[in-house]
């Protein structure tokens, strides 16, 4: 029995307890149920700033305190998004839901497995020189790097530009230190990727260097110490990784979550091993009765000049153009033309022209194809472009689809209609009035791709090392047309590695947007029109094939199966 004078501490005590109790379950209180879709699009907002790490002076944070506060905050972000109930919303206001879902289960996947701020260097890219071909750049990379490609810093700088310019550059010793003490996680094919790309980056500093000694004196002494806090930080990598073992692959069981909550894909990794390698087998049988059907007609001779090499790219893209308008395969407005020829610029970018490589020079595959016909490789550009072009001169009436997705879940709709345009636009009859032997392009092209395609999905169940996964793209894309001294196979493997089912998006992409074709044509019947469809799926935005495929025929057996 307590005496009478300890009731005062024990009431004390009790009501302490009482207040943290009721605390505590102020902070797990559920979020407030909502059916507005408004409440979505607020939600959104908050949540694209949210996602961002704090920048001070350039330097963007992601120390293990700053990653921890993160992902904590996320908890409250998915809870807010579980409380709105969009069933009985139009599926289009459905699809924008989705998408949100998809972005915050991929900051959720980087914390949980990707970690690339304490396990991959690739992620503390500093400075870039040439812009991707995609919506953002692919892969996970920190905020706020130095972008040379973005028109405000057009050479000479203007005023209004150089103290950012400056800013950024000084900002890069800074980020690198603090990645020092971020990387704690041996990962040994992305260590030595981090240390490819740094050497890279030297080489790109030294030249900014040079070229603002010239234009902008004062600013060349802050290349030259970004260069060197490089160059350390590269010599750094260098010791870790030389003592390094563990894989970089993600495995299985987390590549088919990634798949279905992140990317919205409905094909499990052991899915996409059957489609690439029944790709890959169809591409090399299809190539051989090709060769013998036309083993009577002469080869395709690679252009000798870069007069020539100019001039069939010209022919091409305008030949490719009037394709899409005679034949109307789907609407093509006037500012496509600007879109389409390079070099251009679209949005804030400055696009450039690819260099000719002459007959003493190391070609790679693209230009191997490109050389002997442009025409195949517009097919693919002839996605890339228009899809830059209609975010600014069309921009989505759907805010959350009208800037570019986070995470890299456009890629299956990006990469696989582009590589989808090739072989669709054949059968469409683009390539008729030419050499039959194109049509051989078209499946050397399938089969490199479904090479590519096998070592992302390989290097992700850790059967495959990178250097395992370029060996594998080299011996099964035909006739040597892809050297293992060149760089691009080993930049597309190392995109792959760095960004899970990057490489196989290509690839079942290209079959899921066939799929879309398919079900679409069943269900009109007589009643299908290709330019018409050809304008919805454009105008369905750069968001998941899915997504795509659920608002253009309704169909939910997929997207139930993703929730």
């Amino acid at each position: 029995m307590l005496r009478k004078e300890s009731y005062p501490i024990v009431l004390i005590f009790l009501t302490l307890l009482l207040f943290d109790c009721q605390s505590e379950k102020k902070e797990e209180a559920p979020a407030t149920p909502s059916t507005n879709y408004e409440d979505l699009v607020s939600l959104f907002n908050e949540w694209r700033e949210f996602q961002k790490p704090k920048v001070t002076n350039g330097v963007p944070d992601y120390t293990a305190a700053a990653m921890k506060e993160q992902r904590s905050g996320l908890d409250t972000f998915l809870s807010r998004l579980n409380a709105i109930d969009c069933r009985a919303w139009p599926i289009s206001q459905q699809v924008d839901y989705h998408i949100v879902r998809a972005e915050m289960n991929g900051l959720d996947f980087d914390h949980r497995v990707l970690r690339p701020w304490s396990r991959n260097p690739c992620f503390y890219v500093v400075i870039e020189q040439f812009p991707t071909d995609m919506p953002v750049r692919e892969g996970p990379i920190m905020y706020g790097m130095l972008c040379l490609w973005e028109l405000k810093y057009k050479f000479p700088l203007s005023d209004k530009y150089i103290a950012e310019f400056r800013m950024k550059l000084r900002a890069i010793p800074k980020i690198l230190e603090q990645a020092k003490g971020n990387l704690v996680e041996e990962a040994k094919d992305l260590w030595f990727l981090g240390i490819r790309k740094k050497k890279e980056e030297s080489a790109i500093l030294a030249d900014l260097a040079k070229r603002l000694a010239e234009q902008h004196p004062d600013l060349a002494p802050e290349a030259k110490q970004a260069k060197d806090a490089v160059d350390d930080f590269c010599a750094w990598l260098e010791k870790k990784q030389s003592h390094m073992s563990a894989s970089s692959g993600i495995g299985i069981e987390n590549y088919n979550w990634y798949m279905k909550n992140v990317h919205l894909v409905p094909y499990t990794w052991e899915d996409q091993m059957v489609i690439i390698q029944r790709e890959l087998d169809l591409a090399g049988a299809r190539l051989k009765l090709e060769e013998h059907r036309n083993r009577k007609l002469p080869e395709l001779v690679p252009v000798a000049t870069e007069e020539e090499y100019r001039r069939r790219l010209d022919d091409a893209l305008n030949y490719y153009i009037e394709f899409l308008r005679k034949e109307e395969i789907w609407t093509v407005p006037d500012y496509m033309y600007d879109a389409l020829k390079r070099p251009t610029v679209i949005g804030n970018r400055r696009l450039e022209e690819r260099q000719f490589i002459p007959p003493s020079g190391l070609r790679d595959f693209f230009a191997q194809v490109t050389y002997r016909d442009a025409l195949p490789m517009q097919c693919h550009g002839g996605i890339h472009w228009p899809d830059f072009a209609r975010m600014t001169y069309e921009p989505h009436p759907s805010p959350i689809r009208r800037g570019p997705l986070l995470y890299n879940i456009w890629d299956s709709r990006c990469e696989g209609l582009a590589t989808g345009m090739e072989e669709m636009m054949m059968h469409a009859g683009l390539f008729d009035k030419r050499s039959p032997r194109v049509r051989e392009l078209i499946y050397m092209i399938m089969a490199f791709r479904a090479a590519r395609a096998m070592g992302d999905l390989k290097m992700h169940s850790n059967e495959f090392t990178l250097e395992d996964a370029v060996k594998f793209a080299v011996e099964w894309t035909p006739y040597g047309w892809l050297p293992i001294e060149g760089r691009l196979i080993w930049f597309d493997e190392s995109l792959y590695l760095n960004q899970p089912f990057y490489g196989a998006s290509y690839v079942v992409g290209k079959v899921y947007v066939e799929k879309v074709l398919a079900d679409c044509a069943h269900q009109l019947g007589k009643k299908f029109n290709l330019k018409k469809w050809w304008d919805e799926l454009h105008a369905a935005g750069l968001i998941p094939v899915s997504l795509i495929r659920w608002e253009m025929t309704g169909f939910e057996d997929e997207i139930k199966r993703l929730w």
